[in-house]
């Protein structure tokens, strides 16, 4: 695997902190894409994808699209159009909320737990050959350093 300074063709940086900036976003895009390779034969966005996960995670709990955006991983993302694409696809329903007709709940669909099943096992099959290149104690650290950050 290159180097930062080899895959970006850039021979020196500021500081190391600059080094590690340039570095995380670097590696954050590399991530997405291989993920996003990943998740193209099952048809579905890395944000469609976000979207099946909070919905299968609330185990048959519907959500709201004020609760998906706050779970999301991209905060830039428009989860009602998400979600109207899910829809489209059969993998996800809108249904009126019983107690408030002003709100809408969104539940996955049995299609939605079967692709979201695939796909996940697919993303994980990746992730793990691609996270073998570190130890369990290096990834316990860059996720306290990316905490850390953070703040």
């Amino acid at each position: 695997m290159p180097s930062i300074e080899q895959a970006i063709q850039q021979l020196t940086f500021k500081s190391s902190l600059h080094r590690a900036q340039v570095n995380i976003v670097y590696t954050s895009a590399w991530l997405n894409q291989m993920t996003a390779k990943t998740l193209k034969p099952f048809g579905l966005s890395l944000q469609q994808f976000n979207i099946l996960r909070i919905l299968r995670g609330r185990a048959g709990k519907p959500a709201t699209i004020k609760l998906l955006t706050e779970r999301m991983l991209d905060k830039m993302s428009n989860a009602s159009r998400l979600v109207d694409k899910l829809k489209e696809k059969e993998l996800v329903d809108r249904q009126e909320c019983p107690t408030d007709r002003r709100q809408v709940d969104i539940v996955i669909t049995r299609s939605g737990l079967d692709l979201i099943q695939r796909a996940s096992d697919a993303v994980e099959g990746k992730r793990s050959n691609v996270f073998q290149r570190i130890s369990e104690d290096e990834a316990a650290t860059l996720s306290i350093l990316l905490d850390k950050l953070r703040g």
